[in-house]
């Protein structure tokens, strides 16, 4: 009996369920078996270096471009004062 999870192509009971393997996260090039694979941020396969550079930078600039625009939703924010405000909180918490 095999695990699907370990399941090799070609046997003969072979039911095509989509794995993360499969194929390259960016340019979907099949992945074949016995070749390298590019791993990117746990499981994100890529069929080369190259493939998972691409990616590499464009998640940066995303993320770049997210932090950009979260720092000029803060600027422009009318209810913020420019000094920081403290909050303190008093109460009990019962924890069961």
């Amino acid at each position: 009996m095999t695990s699907g999870m370990f399941h090799l192509a070609g046997t003969e009971d072979y039911n095509h369920e989509s794995h993360f393997l499969e194929a390259c996260f960016l340019c979907r090039k099949p992945l074949g078996y016995n070749t390298d694979i590019f791993m990117y941020r746990g499981n994100t396969p890529f069929c080369s270096k190259e493939c998972r550079q691409e990616q590499i930078e464009f998640d940066e600039a995303k993320e770049k471009s997210w932090k950009m625009s979260s720092r000029s939703l803060r600027k422009s924010d009318p209810n913020k004062n420019s000094a920081p405000s403290k909050t303190s909180r008093t109460g009990t918490v019962a924890v069961a």
